[in-house]
């Protein structure tokens, strides 16, 4: 999940359509045995013991480091030195091949890995998803990308041929991921005031008043992606709690722990200005479908800041609420009454 590359020049290849339900992602093709998106634990995502050198990751390549973070905001290149050598000054340290956006390789190879018999696309992917600086959408990397990278990051056992299959699963994710918070700025994005006028009829209202007053107001919030940083073995607080909960309550609240968790930095406009709005998401598994497809939810809110938890309180609070009290009941008597 949450694997893009911030390349110039956009292919023009279209990712499908998020299931209009977001949360509950369906229909994306079986994920292969190999891949390491449909584990249930985070465990899972650690590679075969034979692989000494890889750190465990959701994704081939690591998103998120703090200390990488730290240190790409300085010039990997010492210019003070007139002593620095000639090989120092052609050898690219690894940190400066890094994209600082997302925290990894700027470039994995289209070419075909050594004893590769087996062909995969090199062809892209863009997302609906748009840049922070206003340069097109996110793109996705290619199926031959993505192989080089997981063997890169030492997943030896991946079978190749469901290489494809894993690549249209996380595209899918991340553009469900993207929905939600779409649908999160469409509400707040302009204040709390307007996100309660929208929440305070419950969820099943919601969407008739967003439209009420995008009418009126010319127009729907456009987000955009600024970064991100994936986090799979940091827990947050929420998931934590339900695990808890599932060990008290294991009929009501029992499921696996999440197998992914990021981080998307959101730029947010408000009264002209951009604001970095920081979202945390949960990706967890369930049991398939009848027919076999694979199912997926995802838990996307923004991050408990003093502003994100109010808006988190405003729309599940809102919600409770208006169902709690009858007031679709209140609504139908009153409909009931004026004919």
């Amino acid at each position: 999940m949450g694997w893009f590359w911030a390349d110039t020049a956009p292919r023009a290849a279209v990712v499908p359509p998020a299931d209009s339900r977001h949360k509950h992602l369906a229909g994306a093709g079986t994920p292969p045995p190999g891949c390491p998106m449909h584990k249930a634990t985070v465990d899972a995502f650690r590679p075969p013991a034979s692989s000494p050198t890889s750190t465990p990751s959701s994704c081939p390549i690591p998103h998120g480091n703090p200390a990488a973070n730290a240190a790409l905001s300085s010039c990997p290149v010492q210019h003070g030195s007139s002593g620095a050598s000639t090989e120092q000054g052609h050898e690219q340290s690894v940190l400066s091949k890094l994209n600082p956006l997302n925290y990894m390789f700027q470039s994995i190879s289209q070419e075909r890995a050594p004893n590769q018999t087996y062909a995969l696309p090199t062809s892209r992917a863009e997302s609906s998803i748009p840049r922070g600086g206003g340069e097109g959408n996110w793109e996705y990397p290619s199926p031959q990308q993505m192989y080089n990278a997981l063997l890169r990051k030492g997943y030896t056992d991946t079978d190749i041929t469901a290489v494809e299959s894993m690549v249209a699963v996380h595209n899918f994710l991340n553009e469900g991921a993207w929905a939600e918070i779409v649908e999160w700025e469409r509400r707040f994005a302009k204040g709390l005031s307007r996100g309660w006028a929208v929440s305070r009829r419950g969820e099943e209202n919601a969407p008739l008043e967003l439209r009420r007053l995008e009418a009126q107001e010319g127009g729907q919030a456009q987000p955009t992606l600024i970064r991100f940083q994936g986090r799979p073995q940091e827990m947050t607080p929420k998931a934590a709690l339900l695990q808890l909960l599932g060990r008290i309550y294991p009929a009501k609240f029992g499921t696996d722990p999440p197998f992914d968790r990021h981080d998307w930095y959101v730029s947010r406009n408000v009264n002209g200005g951009q604001k970095e709005v920081r979202y945390v998401i949960d990706f967890y598994s369930a049991p398939p479908e009848p027919t076999g497809e694979p199912v997926f939810y995802l838990d996307v809110r923004p991050a408990m800041t003093p502003t994100g938890a109010a808006e988190r309180l405003i729309r599940w609070g809102g919600d409770v609420w208006w169902r709690a009290s009858g007031g679709e009941v209140r609504e139908s008597n009153h409909r009931s009454q004026q004919k």
